[in-house]
């Protein structure tokens, strides 16, 4: 990003907003929408339902007119399924207060109702219900402090991961500050890990992913870092007309990232040197997992703000090499550093290997990396119709989703500025933009459909995180996304029943449980074979769902469904029924 900008407050939509609207947080057959819901507003493609589902959570950046780097860029969001009752719950990202005056580490503060008050991010339950006619109903609850992860810290970013094998989810939080590891324990409760696992570093992190980098069975953990700013050394930058304003990132020296390998008893050893990562720094924003040159071993695509990306190839032998450069995903097709924030990572063209979206900064257009199958990336963004839309919009949170089960990977993005241009001067909220949603047609285009994507698409805030996943079990893809000094909004797609689709969950056994960095391909007689990987990480400073989501269209005739594990071992399962969620453990499918 090329400069920054103070964030004022937004304003949450209450409950009573979404009433008037006909909107109700109850479903029915699980598949189909209730006829309860039907109005005008009913007809979209998301309706906003937060408040109305107990999700509750503003975030705090804490700006004070001192234009710390830190304050435009949060937070984050998890989606997960903490508790293992088979919906997923969300962990919120909170920020604070910097600066002379802030409370240290694990007492943030922030400007409230009665002067400096604490706060934390959150965890709340997802306590889906469905009564004797099928119908749904969908509440939160927040559990932070009974979970124990009301974590005060200026934070930033959140990974998921099973890391110890034990059979459930835990949660990494990246901050500016020391990072934070919490432990499962199964029990609906947390256990902060951080010193004893090793992963504890002052350096400010964003977002972070967990991948099996070596194939040893556990969960290796990479960590993004962005700039070495402290609040001690704030320089005092201007913008075009003299005004002060928030520095531009190349203001400050890349922070390196840090790469762990987990030792499979609890702790992590920091192999960021030995792994060849610290010969390329840049100021790390987004990080997405992938076998982007299709050797069967997972590398790793970070998003750097101002500095070239970097594709770091996996030489299974332990280390890696940044081949963003050559395999031209670094830089625009001019040859200049973007801002790149949020990534997307998926085969959005159905020819079997992975591509990358990044969002860029406004006046840069968002970039879309199509893959030749061996690693080499072109900049297919104009071609593609992303370039015109997104040229005047700042993108965060992002990813592939499939919203109307078409088949076709489509995609979201969640816009907010982060610097005042000229034109909006004076305007009382300057850095609000719409989210965007955009359609794959299937012929190589995306045309934007957020104008039918329903009113929240028309309200403009300050969008940075964006988690993804079906929230209310209903067969199709609903969305999470995190506002800067803002609220939160949960986006529930309405398009589930009208076509069909599968969900898939792996279970590999003992030794990286939920089948990280596995490729499940869906066989379709006379149609594409429909890939996806199994991932959590990806958007910005976000983690979703690890059940993999696949829309079938009007048919639901599927021939196989095909398991790569992590070690390149296939199996296939043949008689999968769709429209619902299948568990596919290893060992039951058939070998090639």
């Amino acid at each position: 990003m090329s400069g920054r900008a103070v964030t004022p407050p937004v304003l949450c939509v209450a409950a009573a907003t979404l009433a008037a609207l006909g909107v109700v947080p109850v479903w029915g057959q699980r598949g189909s929408k209730s006829p309860t819901r039907h109005s005008p507003a009913a007809e979209s493609i998301f309706i906003e339902s937060a408040s109305a589902t107990g999700l509750a959570f503003t975030h705090v950046n804490g700006a004070t007119g001192r234009y710390y780097m830190a304050e435009p860029m949060g937070a984050g969001v998890a989606l997960f399924d903490y508790d293992n009752d088979g919906d997923l719950d969300v962990f919120l990202v909170q920020g604070g207060a910097l600066g002379p005056g802030a409370a240290p580490r694990g007492q943030a503060a922030a400007p409230g109702p009665r002067g400096r008050e604490p706060v934390a991010s959150r965890l709340f339950r997802n306590d889906l219900t469905i009564d004797a006619n099928g119908r749904r109903t969908l509440r939160f609850t927040d559990v932070t402090e009974r979970a124990g992860v009301g974590l005060r810290a200026y934070g930033m970013g959140a990974a998921v991961a099973d890391y110890d094998n034990d059979g459930d989810l835990d949660l990494f939080v990246a901050s500016f500050g020391p990072e934070t590891l919490y432990r499962n324990n199964g029990d609906g409760t947390f256990a902060d890990v951080t010193t004893p696992a090793g992963v504890s570093d002052p350096l400010w992190s964003t977002s972070a992913a967990f991948l099996d980098y070596d194939r040893d069975g556990d969960l290796d953990l990479f960590v993004a870092n962005y700039l070495d700013f402290t609040v001690a050394g704030n320089k005092l930058c201007h913008d075009a007309v003299g005004a002060r304003d928030y520095c531009s990132p190349r203001a400050y020296r890349p922070a390196p990232d840090r790469l762990y390998r987990n030792e499979g008893n609890g702790r992590f050893t920091n192999v960021t040197e030995a792994a060849g990562i610290s010969k390329a720094d840049g100021a790390g924003l987004g990080v997405a997992t992938g076998d982007y040159n299709g050797d069967g071993w997972l590398d790793l695509y970070v998003a750097n703000d101002a500095t070239p990306n970097q594709l770091w190839i996996n030489r299974h032998d332990g280390t890696f090499a940044d081949e963003g450069l050559l395999s031209g995903s670094a830089l625009s097709a001019i040859g200049n550093p973007e801002g790149s924030m949020g990534i997307a990572s998926g085969d959005f063209d159905l020819d079997g290997d992975e591509d990358l979206f990044v969002t860029n900064i406004a006046g840069e257009t968002f970039v879309l990396y199509v893959n030749d199958g061996r690693g080499n990336f072109e900049d297919a963004r104009t071609r593609t119709g992303l370039a015109l839309p997104t040229a005047a919009l700042t993108g965060f949170g992002t990813d592939w989703l499939d919203y109307d089960n078409d088949g076709w990977l489509d995609l979201f993005v969640a816009n907010g500025a982060v610097n005042i241009v000229e034109a909006q001067r004076g305007e009382p909220f300057p850095f609000r933009m719409k989210n965007q949603l955009f359609r794959n047609t299937g012929a190589g285009r995306f045309e934007e459909t957020s104008a039918l994507a329903g009113p929240a698409f028309a309200r403009a805030e300050i969008g940075r995180g964006a988690s993804f996943g079906d929230i209310d079990n209903d067969g199709d893809v609903d969305i999470i996304v995190t506002n800067n000094n803002g609220p939160v909004r949960l986006l529930l797609n309405q398009t589930g029943g009208r076509h069909h689709w599968l969900d898939v969950r792996l279970d590999q056994g003992p030794g990286n449980r939920f089948a990280f960095g596995a490729r499940i391909g869906v066989e379709r007689t006379g149609r594409p074979t429909l890939w996806r990987r199994v991932r959590t990480d990806g958007s910005y400073l976000s983690a979703s769902d690890v059940r993999v989501h696949f829309g079938l269209g009007s048919s639901s005739a599927v021939s196989a469904v095909v398991v790569q594990w992590p070690d390149g071992d296939r199996e296939s399962w043949t008689k999968v029924s769709t429209d619902r969620l299948v568990t596919l453990a290893r060992g039951a499918g058939a070998k090639p």
